[in-house]
C-alpha cells in the first residue's frame, strides 16, 4: 500500500470516529420526550451519522487494498453526505433563530409565545392535522407528572429552571394568576380574561394546558433549545469531516498518479 493510500486509510479512519459524535447527538435527540412525539425530527442526524459511518468504513477497506472504484465511490458518497449535513445545519439554525421566550418577574423559568417562532415551525407542528397526534403524545409522556415528584411547595417551584416543554404544557400561564397546590394542579385565577388560555387550562391531568398556544410554544422552544446544543457537536464535526475530505481528495488524486507511474514504469522494464 503507497503512502497517499496510507494517508487516505488513515482519513477514512478519521472520518468513520467523526460518525461517532453525530450518531451520538442524533440520539441523544431522539430520545428526548418532545422528539419522541414529532416523528419526522427523531432520526435524520442518526440515518446521516450511520450513513457516513458506513461510507468511511467503504473508503478505509478501499484506501487499504487499493481499491480505487471503492475510494472514489466514497469521495462520491461522502460529499453528498456532508452537502446534506450542511443543509441540515443551515436549515435547523434557520428555523429555530426566532425565540419566543419572555421573562416572568419572580419566576426562575420563562415562558413562550407561539408569534415568536418560525413560521414554517408553527405551520408543520402546530397545525390542526398534527398538533391532536403530538398534544395526545405529550399527555402520556412523564413530562408532566415527575414535576409533581420534584416540588412541592410553590417557591420551590417558581424558582425551579423548568424546561419549556412544563413550562408551556403542565401550568396555565403566570398572567392568569392562578394559586398554586401542586405543579399540575391550580385553583382560582386572578385574571382569567389576561391570556385566552387561561380559560383552556384544566386541573384533569389528562388535559392540563395540553390544547393551549403555551404548550405548543413551549413544544418549539425545547425543540429549539436541543437543536441548538446538537448544532454545536454537529458544526465541529462537519468542519473535520471537510477538512478530512479536502486532504482525502489530494490523497486519492496522488494515489492515482503513484499508480500511472508505476504502471508506466513496469511497461519500461
Amino acid at each position: 500500500m503507497g503512502l497517499s493510500n496510507n494517508i487516505t486509510a488513515i482519513l477514512n479512519f478519521l472520518a468513520l470516529l467523526c460518525s461517532i459524535p453525530i450518531i451520538g447527538a442524533g440520539i441523544w435527540l431522539a430520545s428526548k420526550p418532545d422528539n419522541e412525539c414529532i416523528h419526522f425530527f427523531r432520526w435524520p442526524v442518526v440515518i446521516i451519522g450511520v450513513l457516513i459511518l458506513l461510507v468511511s468504513l467503504a473508503g478505509f477497506i478501499g484506501a487499504y487494498w487499493n481499491r480505487q472504484g471503492l475510494l472514489a465511490f466514497y469521495l462520491f458518497c461522502m460529499a453528498v453526505l456532508i452537502g446534506l449535513l450542511l443543509v441540515l445545519l443551515v436549515f435547523t439554525f434557520v428555523v429555530t433563530r426566532p425565540d419566543g421566550s419572555y421573562t416572568v418577574m419572580g419566576r426562575g423559568f420563562k415562558e413562550y409565545r407561539l408569534d415568536g417562532f418560525s413560521s414554517w415551525l408553527k405551520s408543520h407542528l402546530t397545525n390542526s392535522r398534527n398538533w391532536p397526534k403530538i398534544r395526545t403524545c405529550l399527555a402520556e409522556s412523564d413530562v408532566c407528572p415527575k414535576l409533581n415528584q420534584q416540588y412541592f411547595a410553590a417557591d420551590q417551584f417558581f424558582a425551579a429552571d423548568i424546561s419549556p416543554l412544563q413550562s408551556g404544557c403542565c401550568k396555565p400561564p403566570t398572567a392568569c394568576g392562578f394559586n398554586f397546590v401542586n405543579p399540575t394542579l391550580w385553583l382560582n385565577p386572578v385574571d382569567p380574561m389576561a391570556d385566552p388560555d387561561c380559560y383552556i387550562w384544566s386541573n384533569d391531568q389528562t388535559q392540563l394546558c395540553y390544547n393551549c398556544n403555551s404548550c405548543k410554544a413551549g413544544l418549539l422552544g425545547n425543540l429549539r433549545r436541543e437543536w441548538r446544543k446538537a448544532n454545536v457537536v454537529l458544526i465541529v464535526t462537519v468542519v473535520v469531516l471537510i477538512w478530512v475530505y479536502v486532504i482525502g481528495c489530494s490523497a486519492f488524486k496522488n494515489a492515482q498518479t503513484e499508480d500511472l507511474f508505476r504502471r508506466y514504469k513496469q511497461g519500461w522494464i
